[in-house]
């Protein structure tokens, strides 16, 4: 064979054992991220579970100021004084000083303070629904970083596997028993394989700046030392009780309902008492003043309040309904995706067996010259799908763990080693 057409295998074997090179001479040093426990024991100095804090904290505070009665208000008046005639300067006034406070009847301070209490509880049951979904996305990121390391480091085989199989055939074409086209071909492999390692090692890059990010930590982390994608799934909650959403939902009708009672309550007259003492500096005498004071409910009677809480009301508990038959109905699709998931984490690590298994085999026979290359191509993309593959169905399985965990209350994994 003429050696002009032996160039392009040469060169292309040179070009992919270069980019083999580079690929694996990556930094010795890495800085591992701390375990997804480790993590999770920091999740309270997160930004979405401090402002749940402090939205539980405001509506605490929100209750101590309903328990608070309303100021009494003091009046000075003075009657005739500075006229003319008889009341000319301040010797024929009366001047009446008076306290007057608001008698808050019908339990009107009661409903307000229950009002105040629902609202409360509401925003403590949604401080704890923050904290598992933040918890979940902390798991997600875990795991999303995790795997896309995984990748790379599959990938890099891809492309050793690749550069491997494009020097066998190489070896083959300078022995004659296959055409130039079979090393052109390689050549061509080899740069796809590296072009996959580059956008996998991107994809890794940026993963773990968002661990990073959303870990919140204050050195950029390179590898995963404790993996998450092989940990068991957590402990299965059989209560319905437990659902963050449906007992949020219930809680925000037991506020809707007690707003009802602070409207129809506010329909009623607000009763004002006062007393004071009243001096005549005429007769130089003194004597006490007293009444009481309420509006007359002509025009309004807080019909429109009043309407407007009971159909909130209509609503919350609308909302609390749905919540429950979407918590029967995603539950049962949670535990079926995670049940389906571990099944095909085992599927899937049988299918790397068994393709790994098949390259060893096709690469002996093509050695031996007793297969074509192109079914060696196949055999080895059929054992980095597998090996992607076996990523892909742990990640599956972690998400439908944080699927299940968030309808049960509790952080993924939690319990776990």
């Amino acid at each position: 064979m003429h050696p002009l057409y032996r160039r392009p295998p040469h060169r292309a074997v040179g070009c992919a054992l270069a980019a083999l090179a580079v690929a694996l001479a990556s930094p010795s040093w890495a800085e591992p991220a701390p375990s997804f426990a480790t993590l999770l024991e920091r999740i309270g100095q997160t930004p979405s579970a401090l402002e749940a804090d402090a939205l539980s904290d405001a509506a605490e505070a929100r209750v101590r100021q309903a328990r608070t009665r309303p100021n009494p208000t003091v009046s000075l008046e003075a009657e005739n004084a500075l006229g003319s005639g008889p009341f000319d300067g301040y010797a024929s006034a009366e001047t009446t000083v008076s306290l007057s406070q608001d008698l808050e009847l019908w339990g009107r301070r009661r409903a307000r303070i229950g009002a105040a209490t629902a609202e409360a509880g509401t925003a403590a049951l949604q401080r704890d629904l923050a904290m598992v979904e933040t918890a979940g996305r902390l798991a997600q990121t875990y795991a999303d970083a995790e795997a896309a390391g995984r990748r790379a480091v599959l990938a890099q085989e891809g492309l050793a596997l690749a550069v491997a199989d494009a020097r066998a055939a190489l070896a083959l074409v300078e022995k004659g028993r296959e055409p130039v086209l079979r090393g052109i071909q390689a050549e061509s492999e080899a740069a796809a394989a590296r072009a996959t390692l580059d956008e996998a090692q991107a994809e890794r890059d940026a993963a773990f700046a968002r661990l990073t990010a959303v870990a919140m930590l204050s050195r950029p982390v390179t590898a995963i030392a404790v993996s998450l994608l092989d940990q068991a799934a957590g402990p299965v909650v059989p209560s319905l009780t437990t659902v963050p959403a449906v007992r949020v939902a219930e809680a925000r009708r037991t506020a809707a309902e007690r707003r009802i009672d602070v409207e129809r309550i506010a329909a009623r007259p607000d009763v004002t008492a006062s007393v004071g003492l009243r001096r005549f500096e005429a007769e130089d005498a003194t004597a006490l003043t007293f009444g009481v004071s309420l509006p007359l409910p002509l025009f309004d009677r807080n019909r429109g309040n009043i309407d407007a809480a009971r159909a909130d009301y209509r609503a919350a508990d609308a909302r609390l309904a749905q919540a429950r038959l979407d918590a029967v109905a995603d539950r049962a699709a949670a535990s079926a995706r995670l049940g389906a998931s571990a099944s095909r984490v085992a599927a899937s690590d049988a299918g790397v067996s068994a393709a790994e298994e098949a390259y060893r085999l096709s690469r002996i026979g093509f050695d031996a010259g007793r297969i074509a290359q192109l079914e060696l191509r196949t055999s080895r993309a059929a054992l980095i799908n597998a090996r992607n593959a076996a990523v892909d169905a742990r990640l599956a399985r972690v998400r439908a763990e944080i699927d299940l965990a968030r309808l049960e209350g509790r952080a993924p994994f939690e319990g776990n080693p």
